[in-house]
Parts: C-alpha cells; sequence; structure tokens
C-alpha cells in the first residue's frame, strides 16, 4: 500500500504504485493478478494520483506504465456484468474517473508493455503519446462482450489510425489485434523502444519535457490538441494567438538569449 497527501488528507494507494524520478512523476498500474483491469477503484486511484501531481511544481511529466505482460488487459469485466443501464448512466460510468488523465495538463506519456486492450488502449490514446516495447499488442475486443468501445475506442482511435483500421478493430475485436510495429507505422505509438529500457526510457523522454520552460510545455500540447477540435484555419488562428502570448514571458526572453548567446537555458517556468 502506497500513502500520499492530497490537502492534507492522506490517500491510501493499493492498486497503483507512485514514484518520483527526478521531475518525472512515474505511475504504475498495479493489479498484476488482473492482468492491470481498470477497476473502478484503480481509476479513482488515477485520478486522485494526477489531482496531486498536476499541480506539483516539482513535476513538469507524468509517465503511466503497466507491467512488462500487460500495460492493461481492458476494464473489469466481473465488476461491470452485472451493472444496469440506470447504474452507469446515472452513476456517469466512465465519464467520473477515466477522463482525468486527458484533462492533466501536463504531459502525460503512455509507457506500454504487453497487451493494451480495450480500456487500456483507450487509457493510452488519452496519453500525450504512447511509447511501446516490442511485446506490446493493442486491440478494442469489446464487441466479443456484446458491447461497444466506451472510453473513445471508437473516437480517437480512428482520429490516430484512420477509419478502415479502427473500424476493423472494433468490428473484429479479439481477432483484429495491432502489434508495435503496425501502430508505430500508422501513426498510434510514437516510437518503439527494448522491452528492457522502456520505463526508463520513458523517464528520461520525460525529465527531457521537464527540464523545459513549464508554462510553454502547457501551450504546445494544447496547441497541438487543439487539432483534433476545431477547423484548420481556427486552429492556425489559436496556435498563433499562444505564440503571440509566449512573448510575455521571461522564459521566451531568457530562451532566446540564452540561444544567441550559445548557452544553456535557464528557464524558471515564469
Amino acid at each position: 500500500m502506497i500513502s500520499i497527501k492530497l490537502k492534507g488528507i492522506t490517500v491510501n494507494y493499493e492498486n497503483i504504485l507512485v514514484e518520483k524520478r527526478g521531475n518525472v512523476a512515474l505511475i504504475t498500474l498495479n493489479r498484476p493478478k488482473a492482468l492491470n483491469a481498470l477497476s473502478p477503484d484503480l481509476m479513482r486511484e488515477l485520478s486522485l494520483a494526477v489531482d496531486v501531481l498536476e499541480p506539483d511544481a516539482t513535476v513538469g511529466c507524468l509517465v503511466v506504465t503497466g507491467s512488462e505482460k500487460a500495460f492493461a488487459a481492458g476494464a473489469d469485466i466481473k465488476e461491470m456484468k452485472t451493472k444496469s443501464y440506470m447504474d452507469v448512466y446515472m452513476s456517469d460510468f466512465i465519464t467520473a474517473e477515466w477522463e482525468r488523465i486527458a484533462r492533466c495538463r501536463k504531459p502525460v506519456i503512455a509507457a506500454v508493455a504487453g497487451y493494451a486492450l480495450g480500456g487500456g488502449c483507450e487509457l493510452a490514446m488519452m496519453c500525450d503519446f504512447i511509447l511501446a516495447a516490442e511485446n506490446a499488442k493493442f486491440g478494442q475486443p469489446e464487441i466479443n462482450l456484446g458491447i461497444i468501445p466506451g472510453a473513445g475506442g471508437t473516437q480517437r482511435l480512428p482520429r490516430f489510425v484512420g477509419k478502415s483500421k479502427a473500424m476493423e478493430m472494433a468490428l473484429l475485436g479479439q481477432a483484429r489485434m495491432m502489434d508495435a510495429a503496425e501502430a508505430e507505422r500508422c501513426g498510434l505509438v510514437s516510437r518503439i523502444v527494448p522491452l528492457n529500457e522502456l520505463v526508463d526510457e520513458a523517464v528520461r523522454t520525460g525529465q527531457k519535457i521537464a527540464d523545459l520552460s513549464q508554462p510553454i510545455v502547457m501551450m504546445a500540447k494544447e496547441s497541438v490538441n487543439r487539432a483534433f477540435e476545431t477547423t484548420l484555419n481556427e486552429g492556425i488562428r489559436f496556435e498563433r494567438r499562444l505564440f503571440h502570448s509566449a512573448f510575455s514571458t521571461e522564459d521566451q526572453k531568457e530562451g532566446m538569449s540564452a540561444f544567441a548567446e550559445k548557452r544553456k537555458p535557464n528557464f524558471k517556468n515564469k
């Protein structure tokens, strides 16, 4: 059990591990006997962890990972199978806890090894980019359970891989998995990393991001994400206004001065 303080209250984690490596927060999904199935308790703890880490000025990037065998093999079916329509509708199932990662203003890297199926694939897609081990396998097998994806599988996946591949994966379910090589080719995965280097490489990547100006990093993340929400002209207008606003920061002055003076910048996140 891991304990962490949230607004003066100690929160006990039973389903995740949280540690800081430099300026990177590493969150490990920790239900190995269930292949890290995303139970309500696990997702609640993940949401609370983000609540703690997002305002922490010493954390510049988050990394979410699982085990070598499974990032997360889907939602917890045993906990869902008896729920009724009114149960899920009135509790706003999935929305209430799952979307917290997608709302995090700081960059979040998914380090995926093994299975990322159903909700696991959807959770990875909520992160800002995915680093995958060679053994990573992605899939949306919900249709085999008599249901459809409910955490972005029919919406985020087509934006990553295109309609044809997303449709095939959604309609064939467990009969159509995507390995790491294909995932990288079609843009679902940013890079493939050797399994034994995956977490360390994700943390190193996160540290490089954390070393930069944090308000500018947030602007860059927000601007890229805007591309999925609006037209090209409006997206460019949004980017241009953020670009203009960056000139009001001390870090812009420091970054450009350091470049001109051929030295390393000393960003102060201001």
